[in-house]
């Protein structure tokens, strides 16, 4: 009797524990990847989503959702929205985290993401065609005081067009018009459709011999173009860069994080993903999310400044 009651007591503890959480990740992941197929983000993105499906043996993708000229919010409304259980994922610039909630879009306000570590720096750029008549941005500036010149790039909101829009104010100068692209490369100039684009060199360098790149928007300068000067060097005060990093929900438990960026970290680190580095001149790296939270904090007061001088 004494056996029976035992077990039957033993069953209603279990029962009333109710089943076991299963250990994550237990079905498919998604990265979402707010820009085109194609450019640094995307590529090693892919790396990340092989390497997941290869430690956790679930499968693991890479959707890429552009976001029709305006930027990646579009994507990151997909990460905002879905359950904070680590099957969403967002590879995201700096605009999600630093802009997206400030701007009046509902589903990012207030801020709904966390990092999980940021792994690359884009060598970014502003570039003209080979036979633009400015070679810098000082001839550029003085060229456009007496002509029209389009600048084309990847939306209004993200830093590179911020800093490029900054850049000419303080240059004192205006440009004729503006648009934005889903893609930014060597067609994009050869057409006429901008005079003058924001775009990370790997989308030019196969017409890097047509094309003239007069700053790039990076800490440092690329080691392809060693000659082309940083946004810092010309101007102290807009000295900033563009990153990528995995992004998460706020309420997505840290076990999960902590599975995330273990195999995002041991990626970037790969040598085939600093073969890509040493291919595109990109910085690949891994800052985690203590890191990755101070370098926002940064970059929200550098864009303080030059939305100041953008007033």
């Amino acid at each position: 009797m004494k056996s029976v009651l035992t077990a039957t007591i033993t069953a209603l503890t279990l029962g009333l524990a109710g089943p076991a959480l299963a250990e994550y990740p237990e079905k498919p992941v998604t990265f979402i990847v707010p820009w085109p197929p194609g450019d640094l983000e995307d590529v090693l993105t892919r790396m990340i989503a092989e390497d997941f499906q290869d430690e956790y043996g679930v499968a693991a993708a890479v959707v890429n959702k552009p976001g029709g000229g305006g930027g990646p919010f579009p994507g990151a409304i997909d990460v905002a929205t879905a359950p904070a259980d680590g099957y969403t994922i967002g590879s995201f610039v700096p605009a999600v985290s630093l802009i997206g909630h400030e701007i009046d879009i509902p589903e990012l306000t207030p801020e709904k993401f966390d990092p999980i570590g940021i792994f690359l720096t884009y060598p970014f750029v502003i570039a003209a065609s080979g036979n633009a008549p400015y070679s810098s941005m000082e001839e550029l500036a003085a060229h456009a005081k007496e002509n029209d010149v389009v600048l084309g790039h990847f939306g209004d909101v993200l830093t590179p067009t911020q800093v490029t829009k900054a850049l000419a104010r303080k240059m004192d100068f205006d440009w004729a018009a503006d648009a934005a692209f889903d893609a930014l490369d060597c067609n994009t100039l050869a057409s006429g459709d901008a005079d003058v684009i924001n775009t990370t060199l790997q989308l030019i360098l196969p017409c890097i011999d047509q094309v003239k790149v007069l700053v790039s928007i990076t800490g440092e300068r690329i080691s392809k173009i060693p000659d082309t000067p940083t946004i810092g060097e010309v101007d102290g005060d807009l000295d900033i860069a563009l990153w990528n990093g995995l992004f998460v929900t706020k309420d997505t438990p840290e076990d999960v994080r902590a599975k995330i960026a273990a195999v995002a970290e041991k990626t970037v680190m790969s040598e085939r993903a600093q073969q890509v580095a040493e291919e595109t001149g990109a910085l690949v790296y891994w800052k985690d999310a203590s890191e990755s939270a101070e370098i926002i904090e940064a970059d929200k007061a550098t864009l303080a400044t030059i939305g100041d001088t953008l007033e």
